[in-house]
């Protein structure tokens, strides 16, 4: 089998290493440089669709920390903001998530509400504004509790 190549290797000889040695030996029998890039495009698809879903899995890990540790009843104002945020950034992750599903042709975000665990709220906050510029004010239909 070939070494891979020192730096300093022309550029055909990596990209021809790189497409030959890294797809299934199956893959490369009698495929065109589309089909090659047909495989990087889906490679790149499942590598932001799995970052799509730990950034979910995050927001979400955060927002059920802080209802077990700092939400009570009569918690003050400040610790309801900061939940807000909370429950504002899990549906720009989540919007991120199920958008990322779509283009990978997955449609039906039932599957990842109900496996995912996410809260109605969240699902309701759901939204393409980053969170980190909202304020209270941007927030409609999420500033009910």
């Amino acid at each position: 089998m070939t070494q891979p190549l020192q730096q300093g290797g022309s550029l055909r000889a990596r990209f021809w290493w790189r497409y030959t040695f890294l797809m299934p030996r199956d893959f490369r029998l009698d495929r065109t440089p589309v089909d090659v890039l047909d495989y990087e495009i889906a490679q790149e698809q499942a590598a932001a669709l799995g970052r799509m879903g730990r950034a979910l899995e995050a927001a979400l890990a955060r927002l059920r920390e802080f209802d077990t540790t700092a939400l009570r009843p009569g918690a003050p104002v400040s610790a309801q903001q900061a939940r807000r945020i909370l429950v504002t950034e899990a549906g720009y992750a989540l919007w991120m998530f199920v958008v990322q599903r779509e283009a990978c042709g997955l449609r039906d975000s039932r599957t990842v509400m109900r496996d995912y665990d996410v809260p109605n709220e969240v699902q309701q906050c759901m939204g393409a504004v980053p969170a980190t510029s909202m304020t209270q004010h941007d927030l409609p239909g999420c500033n009910e509790q």
